[in-house]
């Protein structure tokens, strides 16, 4: 009982109800293109219900596992997932869908090992620099080696090809270096060649380029390129204040693709108007505030820099998906957190959470036993003070 008591159980309670509201929206953008596929208006509405069901039992068991043995497994839960991105790769065992190998299938079901690997990297350079924070001004021994790791995990995500998600996760680990004690010029530097790599990635290849260009001016390829971010902008015009209503989208009706995935949040803007926008918003507005929070709050290095780094790739996440839906930032196919449809992606997510609310519980303990301490210190002070004896 005391445990639970020290979970911050507001930010619980709006991940749950959040993730519920997900599954409605999944159901409602995807109902007439799963009838047309499988014959089966609810095939996406049971799929998202199994995972949200198991990330809800699995962010129960991260707020229950203490945070600090994750960062002992670190360099484990790396190289499995170097592991996975390198399976991805080999015939037989990585799964193509639309041009790129990001799946691995196990039993029938579809993994995409970039998920958890978000989630291991922000580990490991958290754990890494929290035990590196007095020698940052030897680069090569405090600095380099976790950038060296995400290189490769650049490389093989690059090879799938992924460069929305590689972009994500080198960025959100990075920034993590933004809340240690590097050097600034260190800092500049890496900043720097990470900004000249993905323009050099991206101008290597003609469909990243492609991809990446397509939305300054969507309407010169109306059939091609810019198809989806044009079905976008219209599912938004249409929305209007309070939308056209639950299940009531036109634009999930064969003209959007990917509606219940990358682009459902058109497909909220379009059934619920500003007033859904508004709620979405807001969620992520909480989520952010209560994760910087829980980093100030926390007991060690190794929690507030792992805390900043969950908070700020998925608010990062977020961003990305919306910037793409509106056509200010290119097309990557990047999920909305908690909303989109996907198992590894949804499962991820509540992990994460799971981890944030357990460092915040050990915060609230670490306070709660230190005002216990600065009492039982004081009373005895007053009782040695009073007494002769």
């Amino acid at each position: 009982m005391q445990f639970i008591k020290r979970i911050d159980l507001s930010l619980f309670i709006a991940v749950i109800l959040f993730v519920i509201f997900g599954v409605v929206m999944v159901y409602s953008a995807s109902f007439p293109y799963a009838a047309l596929r499988f014959e089966n208006p609810e095939y996406y509405l049971y799929r998202q219900l199994f995972w949200a069901g198991i990330g809800f039992i699995l962010m129960l068991i991260a707020i229950v596992i203490p945070y600090k043995a994750y960062g002992k497994l670190s360099a484990i839960f790396t190289l499995a997932t170097i592991l996975l991105l390198i399976l991805v790769l080999v015939p037989h065992i990585g799964v193509e869908r639309n041009f790129s190998q990001r799946w691995i299938s196990l039993g029938g079901i579809l993994l995409q090992p970039v998920e958890f690997t978000k989630l291991s990297m922000l580990i490991y350079f958290a754990y890494f620099y929290s035990r590196k924070e007095d020698q940052f001004d030897n680069f090569k021994n405090s600095v380099l080696p976790p950038l060296i790791m995400i290189a490769i995990v650049f490389g093989l995500l690059l090879a799938q090809p992924d460069l929305g998600s590689a972009t994500l996760i080198l960025f959100s680990c990075c920034l993590i270096l933004f809340f240690t004690e590097i050097r600034l010029h260190h800092l500049l530097l890496l900043i720097g060649g990470a900004v000249v790599s993905f323009a050099a990635f991206a101008i290597m290849s003609p469909y990243r380029l492609q991809r990446i260009t397509s939305f300054l001016d969507p309407f010169a390829d109306i059939q091609g390129a810019g198809y989806q971010l044009i079905n976008s902008y219209i599912s938004i015009h249409s929305g209007g204040l309070t939308g056209l209503g639950l299940g009531q989208s036109i634009q999930k009706l064969g003209y959007l693709p990917e509606a219940h995935t990358d682009f459902i949040m058109s497909i909220i803007t379009e059934e619920l108007g500003f007033i859904g926008v508004l709620l979405v918003i807001s969620f992520y507005l909480f989520f952010f505030i209560k994760g910087l929070l829980i980093s100030k709050r926390a007991p060690n290095s190794f929690g507030r820099l792992l805390a900043i780094g969950i908070t700020l790739q998925i608010i990062m996440q977020m961003f990305i998906n919306l910037g793409a839906i509106l056509g200010l930032l290119p097309i990557t196919g990047i999920t909305l957190p908690f909303i989109s449809y996907g198992g590894s992606s949804l499962l991820i997510s509540m992990i994460s959470v799971g981890i944030l609310l357990n460092i915040s519980s050990w915060s609230k303990q670490e306070s709660t036993q230190q005002v216990t301490n600065s009492g039982q210190r004081l009373f005895k002070g007053e009782r040695s003070m009073i007494s002769p004896y």
